[in-house]
This record gives structure tokens, sequence and C-alpha cells, in this order.
């Protein structure tokens, strides 16, 4: 009975573990991608390897200013897609929104 409680909170934190995140570049361009681990994939963008975006590579280093959580990869498509569509002022405006939320609620 443990065991199969385990692995259904388990398979709840994958559904959940999507996420949406924008980095800041070095030339102060941003940069939105999808991923599970926000922390590994900000590293990876910073790497000097293969694992970097095309994008970021000759951008680094990046800085992690968004992130936004999702049950699924299609939610989190989906949500990248309509961020990639936004104009740059549009971005700020949603990371500045966030930030002054946390800044509230803290």
């Amino acid at each position: 009975m443990i065991i199969g409680i385990l692995l259904i909170k388990y398979e709840i934190e994958l559904m959940s573990a999507w996420k949406v995140y924008i980095v800041r570049c070095s030339d102060d361009s941003l940069y939105t991608g999808i991923t599970m681990d926000v922390t590994r994939r900000v590293a990876e963008h910073n790497s000097d390897g293969i694992l970097a975006a095309k994008y970021t590579y000759s951008r680094c280093p990046v800085t992690l200013v968004y992130t936004e959580n999702f049950n699924t990869r299609q939610e989190a498509s989906r949500r990248e897609y309509e961020i990639k569509k936004m104009s740059k002022k549009e971005k700020l405006m949603l990371i500045m929104d966030v930030n002054i939320i946390d800044n509230v609620t803290r």
C-alpha cells in the first residue's frame, strides 16, 4: 500500500514538473524555454558545451528572471509559444509583475 501511494505521489510530481522559464542574456536579450529542471537547464545554458541553446551559447552568462509551473508538457509548450510571441516590453512587464507579487507575499 505504501509503495502504491509513493508511486502515485511520484507520478503527480512528474506531471506538475513542467516549467516555462525566461533568462536574461549578457546582451540584455531574453530567451524563453521549457524544462522539468530549471536549475539544470540554466546551468546548461551557461556551459560551453553542446547542451547550451544555440541562441544563448554566445550570450552567456544568462540569469534566470522568470518561471511558471504547468501540469503537462503540452500546457508548458503552449505558454512558451505565447511568451515567445510577446514583444520584449510585454515580457519585461510579465517579469516585473511576477517579481512585485513575489516581494509582496514574502
